[in-house]
């Protein structure tokens, strides 16, 4: 009999997050704090005194029947995630199309058509800086990461202050490097549909886009102090109009035990 041998398998990859159910009270955001994440973001935390984590949605913006959130999973000084909410039965339940990016929070999220969309971000630590972009071409269910700057930019610090797209290959956009910078602001395009960028004018002065990418005037997403949650709204003709919330304190973070 021939010998056997064992086969290396690929490791398996990270379980999705699970889809989230919305009862009409403030979702909580499933987070497990791991001890990458106290030691990348130099928390202290102990059983007896856990570190507050917390939940921050920037903006919100509708594609077809889903609507896409945006934002940020951070402790009291130090951004820890991105995230990316989605919802396609009117915020009765919700998924996340991309995982989250450890360091990283987006800041806009908008739609040019029901296909193509983006949302920009930055890693936040210690500083802004590698500003990119998450765009898709399937109506908002899978993202792909497009950085902004190229090998060749010495400095890579920055975030994206303004970005807009005529169709869905040509987009302009600004990176604000931030107080102290040499020529501040820098003026990028793409003709790719924010495949790849190119470096077009630098300015100690704010660059004006011709064309401003707005938010949605329809959808919100709005911090409630009462409910210590963040409340997605759509306007109607009756007023605004609450579709989901999600609380704001997540499960706070210690270290796992047996680590």
């Amino acid at each position: 009999m021939g010998a056997l041998f064992a086969q290396e398998q690929a490791p398996a990859p990270p379980p999705a997050p699970p889809v989230l159910e919305n009862h009409g009270k403030p979702i909580e955001v499933p987070f497990t704090c791991t001890n990458e994440d106290i030691r990348a973001a130099g928390l202290s935390c102990t059983e007896d005194d856990p570190c507050p984590i917390f939940l921050e949605l920037t903006a919100v913006d509708p594609v077809g029947n889903r609507v896409v959130v945006v934002g940020n999973i951070h402790s009291e000084a130090t951004t820890l995630y991105s995230i990316v909410l989605a919802s396609d039965d009117e915020g009765k339940t919700w998924s996340e199309p991309h995982e989250r990016i450890r360091a990283a929070g987006f800041d806009r999220v908008q739609f040019l058509d029901l296909q193509n969309g983006w949302i920009s971000g930055e890693e936040l630590s210690p500083l802004p800086q590698n500003p990119f972009l998450l765009t898709t071409n399937d109506g908002g269910k899978s993202w792909v990461r497009r950085p902004i700057f190229n090998e060749n930019v010495d400095s890579r610090f920055g975030l994206v202050q303004q970005v807009s797209f005529s169709d869905k290959t040509d987009g302009r956009l600004v990176v604000d490097r931030g107080l102290g910078s040499d020529d501040r602001y820098v003026l990028f395009d793409s003709n790719d549909g924010g495949e790849t960028w190119q470096l077009r004018q630098e300015s100690t002065k704010p660059i004006p886009l011709a064309h401003p990418a707005a938010a949605s005037a329809a959808w919100r997403a709005r911090a409630d102090a009462p409910s210590k949650a963040f409340i997605i709204e759509r306007h109607t003709p009756a007023g605004w109009q609450a579709i989901a919330s999600f609380s704001v304190r997540l499960t706070p973070c210690v270290p796992p035990t047996g680590q």
